[in-house]
C-alpha cells in the first residue's frame, strides 16, 4: 500500500474540502481549526495543485498506482483538482466583486485586471520590491517596541502621494506591523504611495482606549512626517486587518475626539477615509468602544470581508455596513469577497492582487477629488 501517497492525497482532500464548505460557525472551537485548515489552501489552491501533480508523478514512477489503494489515492487526488478549481474560480471571482461594488457604492471604475501571473504562480511568498524602500522602527511615542513604525516609500522618493495609514490584526493581544498587509504596502508604495505599518499597545498588559490612543498618535505623526517621505498629509487613508479594521474605523469616526487623545488634543487626525480588511467592529471594552457606538456623518469607507471568514462573523460587517450607510453622506463600499477566509492578506494571491487593485482605485478616487 503506498501509504506516503494516500496520506498526502487524504491531507489536501480535506483542507480543501474544508476550504470549499467553509469552516463555520466562527468564534467556536470547529471555526479555530478550519481557520488553520484552510486558509494557506484558499489562497494558495496553485502550489496544492502542484503538490497532487508531484505526488502522483513520484508514485506512478514507484509504481503506486498499481495497487488498488494506489488508484483509489488517485482518483480522490484528482477530484481534489477539481475542488481546487473551483477555489480558484472563486477567487477570479473577486474582481467582477470589488468591480460592481465600488461602481455601485461610490462611482470609482475600476480599472481593466492585469494579473501578474509568473509572480501569482511562482512566488506567492514574495512581496518585497526593489524600487520601495521601508524606513523601520521609528518612534512615534514612549511605549518602547510597541510605538514603532514603518515607512514605505517609492527609492526616487516623488512627492505627494496619498498616504495609506495601516494597523494589524491579532484581537488587540498579538501582532506585528510586518505581518499582513505587505504585499498591499509594497505595491502601493512602488505607485508613488507613501504607505506606514504600526504597532500599538496590546493586551493584557493595555486595555481600551489605549491602542486607540496609539492610532490616533500615528495619525497626528503623519501629518507632522508625511511630507518628509513624499506624502501628502492632505489625502490620510487609515486602515486595518481583523482588530486593525477596528481601530481604523474607530479613528474615522473619533476624529479629533479629545477622549482619544490626551496630551495631544490640539492636534487635526481627521482622515480621508478608512478601510476595514474582514474587521471585528464589535466591543472591546464597555460601551464606547464600538464603531458601532460612534456612528456618525463619516469619511468615506471600504469595507473588505470574505464569505467563508471564520473568526470574525461577516454577518456583523454587513450590519455595521446598514447602519453607517443611514447616518452618513459620504460613500460606503462592501464588497464581499467569494471564498475568502480570514488574513487573505498573508501573500501575493491571486484574490489580494485584485483586492490592491481595487484599494488603488479607492485611493485615487480619493486623492483626486481631494475628499479631505
Amino acid at each position: 500500500m503506498p501509504l506516503g501517497y494516500v496520506i498526502s492525497v487524504a491531507l489536501l482532500t480535506f483542507c480543501t474540502v474544508t476550504a470549499l464548505i467553509g469552516p463555520r460557525p466562527a468564534h467556536t472551537t470547529q471555526g479555530y481549526w478550519g481557520f488553520w485548515v484552510t486558509f494557506m489552501i484558499n489562497e494558495l489552491p496553485f502550489l496544492a495543485l502542484y503538490a497532487l501533480a508531484a505526488d502522483s508523478l513520484l508514485a506512478f514512477s514507484e509504481g503506486d498506482l498499481s495497487s488498488p489503494a494506489g488508484l483509489i489515492a488517485f482518483a480522490v487526488a484528482v477530484l481534489t483538482a477539481a475542488g481546487l478549481a473551483v477555489l480558484i474560480r472563486r477567487a477570479l471571482g473577486t474582481g467582477a466583486v470589488l468591480r460592481r461594488a465600488l461602481a455601485a457604492d461610490a462611482g470609482i471604475e475600476l480599472p481593466p485586471a492585469h494579473r501578474p501571473w509568473a509572480h501569482i504562480l511562482l512566488a506567492p511568498f514574495a512581496v518585497r520590491r526593489g524600487d520601495v524602500v521601508r524606513v523601520g522602527n521609528i518612534a512615534y511615542g514612549d511605549a518602547g517596541k510597541r510605538n514603532l513604525l514603518d515607512v514605505y516609500h517609492r527609492r526616487d522618493r516623488p512627492t505627494g502621494g496619498p498616504v495609506l495609514v495601516y494597523f494589524h490584526g491579532g484581537g488587540f493581544r498579538v501582532g506585528h506591523k510586518r505581518w499582513e498587509g505587505r504585499a498591499l504596502l509594497y505595491q502601493l508604495a512602488a505607485r508613488g504611495w507613501v504607505c506606514v505599518s504600526a504597532n500599538y499597545r496590546l493586551a493584557p498588559a493595555h486595555q481600551f482606549p489605549d491602542a486607540h490612543v496609539d492610532a490616533k498618535r500615528v495619525i497626528a505623526w503623519v501629518r507632522t512626517h508625511a511630507a518628509d517621505h513624499g506624502g501628502d498629509p492632505r489625502t490620510v487613508i487609515v486602515s486595518g486587518s481583523s482588530a486593525g479594521g477596528h481601530l481604523a474605523a474607530m479613528t474615522a469616526l473619533t476624529a479629533n475626539d479629545p477622549a482619544f487623545q490626551p496630551g495631544f488634543e490640539g492636534v487635526d487626525t481627521s482622515v480621508a477615509a478608512a478601510i476595514g480588511f474582514y474587521g471585528y467592529y464589535g466591543r472591546v471594552d464597555g460601551p464606547g468602544s464600538s464603531p458601532l457606538d460612534r456612528l456618525r456623518d463619516a469619511p468615506p469607507f471600504l469595507f473588505l470581508h470574505g464569505d467563508k471568514d471564520s473568526s470574525t462573523l461577516v454577518e456583523d460587517t454587513r450590519a455595521f455596513v446598514t447602519r453607517l450607510r443611514e447616518v452618513s453622506t459620504q460613500p460606503v463600499v462592501y464588497a464581499e469577497l467569494p471564498g475568502a477566509q480570514h488574513t487573505f492578506d498573508l501573500f501575493y494571491s491571486l484574490r489580494y492582487t485584485q483586492v490592491i487593485e481595487a484599494v488603488a482605485a479607492f485611493g485615487a478616487w480619493l486623492h483626486t477629488a481631494k475628499r479631505v
